[in-house]
């Protein structure tokens, strides 16, 4: 039979190594593994659903050399033995389904955080922004980092060929050698990392012998049947960092010696940089791709692996198809749906539940938490709900589901898999909830995906959908239901002021939406979310915007937006979008708003013949509390914002995921 992706599914050989495709796992962090280092049973658990949704090699991510080089909780160990028998479960696991399991092999040089006592060792002595930063904060004088001598490199060589080999031993028939994003090997090829002046510093060979030497280990080692995947920063931005041309010079230097280049970019230090591994919303999709094509035009012969919001399988079909690259890695988007794989074999493209690159995964490895994703509620949950499945339940119920937004839509999904019988009830005409009004603007593609997807999946689902009718307490009482999980969400918040019931004062979503026309002048009351993103779409079209906020910065916004922040704040420069901090609003009239400046205690007016009111939402208590008692006190469930109003879609969808788990 004739595939739809024939590129993707693809298999091939490299070294006698069989690839079932070309899709990778791309390497994650998820914090899973034993405190010393080694894999945990939740750790395989973890990447089991991955193997068993049709990728063809799952990468480990940041598995370190030397606990020296740790530079986070939790993190994979390769320094010892110990790590050889627990590490057998995990590849004998994705073996089993045909998957090659790889772990990241790294030691992240002088991007080690700083602990008391802790030596910090790199390619030359430095202070890095990441150390300024963090000593400032702690109140104490920044660590320097201790060049390594000749015989800590020669050391630190053989560590890095001895992790490699106790990967092999414990099955794996490939490693991936990190070189990306300011870890030490790239450390040692970056101008910015490397003021060396000996023959490791200097010229690019010179700058790339550390990388050569610790290949040439590795494959001494591991022998000729063993593939060896090299990652690399095409570019790291940074102006003092190692840029593309010279790259290209780098991989002339060492394509005789990998097997799978795997092309990214950036560095893990300022905003500005990590941004490129770590795209959000905002940003084009694909946003690495074009590297990995320039470098495979340069070296047609080298396989190449290509990362980096590369959204599913169509993505990497297109990639692959048009000889941009190889292999095509995401990370993300598996585990939005580690079944995507095999949902685009089947041609079920529209069961595949989307990534939004909210970065809410990210965001937890910095707090530091275990990995979840905000629109899949089983990662992070693998134990609870093993294989990726919720049981069924034991006795059939007879559940109503009030409120067609994210949550409500979850809890459909979740109870119809389990076997209950459904009603969902929903007020207006169609389902979405407040996702409808969040992916409005031009740049929320990836939340408009989700949102298809997620009506999609209501409308297959057996269940009995509503629209527009208002649950109320004479109607659950009637139909006499088991249970029922309320998700009516949360109002707009509007104050008590004069003129905000004019006919121009409008709830910002509703501009983003095309509800409400704006005029030649808007104001936007309101500097979160809800308020910049109207603001950026809205000058886009060529409106006239400004922005009023009572607090005296955007502290508030970056905590709870940290993954866009650095992004929002270049756009709103970029449009001229101005924000009047310490400006509380007072009365809105025909034309004008009225403001106090709280700084100085004075009046100030704007011009404005559009207000939107973007002062966030708050719980809809009052219609919940109204249905509390329309079935039995411990079956009644309140999730979503219609519980507790928090920054992001996770909760709503994991709060909903839990309550239908386990009615």
């Amino acid at each position: 039979m004739k595939l739809k992706y024939e590129h993707v599914f693809e298999p091939i050989r490299i070294r006698g190594v069989k690839f079932k495709n070309r899709l990778e796992v791309a390497p994650m962090s998820p914090n899973l593994v034993n405190q010393d280092g080694t894999i945990s049973p939740d750790f395989v658990n973890f990447c089991r659903p991955f193997a068993r949704g049709g990728a063809g090699i799952i990468t480990v991510g940041n598995a370190v050399i030397d606990p020296e080089s740790r530079d986070e909780p939790r993190q994979p160990d390769l320094s010892t033995d110990e790590c050889i028998l627990p590490l057998t479960r995990l590849v004998e696991m994705a073996q089993g389904f045909g998957v090659q399991l790889s772990l990241e092999v790294n030691h992240s040089g002088v991007s080690v955080p700083y602990e008391a006592g802790k030596k910090i060792y790199g390619p030359s002595a430095m202070i890095t922004s990441g150390e300024k930063m963090a000593a400032a904060m702690q109140g104490r004088e920044p660590a320097i980092t201790i060049e390594m001598d000749h015989a800590k490199i020669n050391d630190t060589v053989e560590k890095y060929a001895a992790a490699a080999f106790r990967t092999k031993r414990a099955g794996c028939k490939m490693c991936m050698l990190h070189g990306a994003h300011g870890n030490l090997l790239g450390q040692f090829a970056s101008p910015f990392y490397n003021k060396r002046t000996d023959e490791y510093g200097g010229s690019i060979a010179n700058r790339a012998r550390f990388a050569i030497e610790v290949l040439d280990a590795v494959r001494a080692r591991c022998g000729e049947n063993f593939v060896i995947e090299y990652r690399i920063s095409a570019d790291e931005i940074l102006p003092e960092g190692m840029h593309f041309e010279e790259t290209l010079q780098f991989i002339a230097l060492i394509q005789d010696k990998v097997d799978i280049l795997h092309v990214s970019a950036g560095l893990h230090s300022d905003f500005e940089y990590f941004r490129n591994w770590w795209q959000n919303y905002l940003m084009d999709r694909k946003f690495n791709v074009h590297y990995a094509a320039k470098i495979k035009k340069a070296f047609p012969d080298l396989l190449v692996c290509t990362v980096g919001s590369i959204m599913n399988v169509k993505n990497a079909e297109e990639i692959i198809a048009t000889g941009q690259a190889d292999f095509v890695a995401m990370g993300r988007p598996y585990l939005a749906d580690p079944e995507m794989p095999r949902k685009y074999a089947l041609g079920k493209e529209d069961d595949h539940r989307p990534c939004i690159r909210c970065q809410h995964c990210c965001a937890r490895l910095i707090n530091p938490a275990v990995l979840t994703c905000a629109v899949n509620p089983l990662v992070g949950n693998e134990t609870e709900f093993p294989d990726g499945k919720v049981k069924p339940a034991k006795v059939k119920k007879k559940v109503a589901v009030i409120g067609g937004g994210p949550a409500g839509i979850q809890a459909l999904l979740t109870l119809c898999e389990r076997g209950h019988a459904v009603t969902l009830y929903e007020k207006s005409d169609h389902l979405g909830g407040v996702i409808d009004y969040a992916a409005a603007p031009s740049f929320k593609q990836d939340l408009k995906d989700y949102l298809d997807y997620m009506v999609i999946q209501a409308g297959k689902a057996p269940a009995r959908i509503l629209l527009n009718t208002e649950a109320t307490k004479e109607l659950l009482d009637a139909k006499s239901y088991d249970a029922i999980i309320i998700a009516v969400g949360a109002n707009p918040i509007v104050p008590t002021l004069p003129g905000v019931n004019k006919s121009h004062v409008h709830w910002a979503p509703e501009a983003d939406s095309g509800k409400v026309q704006v005029g030649n002048k808007t104001v936007i009351v309101g500097a979160g979310a809800v308020g910049i993103e109207c603001a950026i779409e809205l000058k886009r079209e060529g409106n006239d915007v400004a922005i009023i906020e009572m607090a005296s910065d955007l502290s508030s916004f970056m905590r709870a937006n940290l993954a866009v922040f650095g992004d929002i704040m270049m756009e709103l420069k970029k449009l001229n979008i101005p924000i009047h901090f310490n400006c509380r609003l007072d009365e809105i009239k025909d034309a004008t708003v009225i403001c106090t400046d709280i700084e100085k205690s004075a009046k100030v007016e704007f011009s404005a013949d559009t207000v939107l009111l973007a002062l966030g939402v708050s719980p809809n208590h009052a219609v919940a509390d109204s249905l509390r008692k329309c079935a039995p006190n411990t079956e009644v469930f309140i999730v979503g914002d219609a519980y507790e109003v928090t920054t992001n879609l996770a909760s709503a969808v994991l709060s909903a995921f839990k309550a239908a788990a386990y009615v």
